[in-house]
């Protein structure tokens, strides 16, 4: 009997129970509904993605993703990062693509995901693939929670920083910042996650840096739809806001 073909692109949301700020933060209710399947519903959205998994170290999460009608993989705890639980995932299931959507980011949809995976099609050398999206608000600028990002005219990605740049010696047309999923091929997922971290992501502490400084090539997508990664009470206002209709 032939062994099925193995996905085209697989989704992966790792979400963690712990968290400082706003603990079982996947499991924290908007408009009744638990933040995480907020972010499942979203990656189900693109019908390029054939199978999506919600990676997690809490059997919680797993019950309610389940009821959902979801799918849940319990990961180990002692996986250091997001990336990492992702990896575990894509070890065990096989695929061309994956995705790494935030589980704490309730307005993805397919708007978002199927331009980074139409790179990733119509470009063979793009490793990764991310979102780039002009910083419209001024405090986001030296917010250091906020990443980033500076590319070429090719949209390759040049340096992510949590710093303001490029800095502003003359004036500056825009400024971007990284936001949402990263779509990966499954091989570049697999070689980073068994590198060390390296210095200007230690730095940071950005993973993005790890494979730029080991030659690995980003495409840096431009986008008008903004996401809202909750992280804070003030961010619950913003998605509050964002459905209103009324963030701007």
């Amino acid at each position: 009997m032939a062994e099925p073909m193995p996905l085209k692109t697989l989704a992966v949301i790792p979400a963690r129970y712990g968290s400082t700020r706003l603990p079982a933060k996947p499991l924290l209710k908007l408009k009744g509904r638990e933040l995480v399947l907020w972010v499942w519903e979203g990656v189900r959205q693109s019908r390029r993605v054939e199978r999506v998994i919600v990676a997690t170290d809490h059997e919680d999460i797993v019950k309610v993703v389940q009821r959902a009608g979801g799918e849940a993989m319990l990961t180990p705890e002692s996986l250091p990062t997001g990336s990492d639980r992702v990896a575990y995932v894509a070890r065990r299931v096989p695929s061309r693509y994956v995705l790494n959507v935030q589980s704490d980011d309730p307005l993805i949809s397919a708007r978002h995901i199927d331009p980074m995976l139409e790179a990733l099609e119509e470009d063979p050398a793009i490793q990764l693939a991310l979102l780039a999206k002009t910083i419209d608000r001024p405090e986001e600028i030296e917010r250091d929670s906020i990443v980033k990002m500076v590319f070429g005219a090719d949209g390759r990605a040049l340096y992510f920083s949590r710093s303001p740049i490029p800095f502003a010696r003359n004036p500056v047309t825009a400024y971007y910042k990284h936001i949402g999923p990263y779509a990966w091929r499954r091989e570049s997922l697999l070689a980073f996650s068994s590198w060390e971290q390296t210095p200007l992501e230690k730095a940071e502490s950005l993973e993005m840096l790890r494979l730029l400084e080991k030659g690995g090539i980003i495409k840096c997508l431009l986008t008008d739809s903004d996401t809202v990664e909750i992280d804070t009470p003030e961010d619950l206002e913003r998605f509050a806001r964002a459905q209103a209709g009324t963030e701007k």
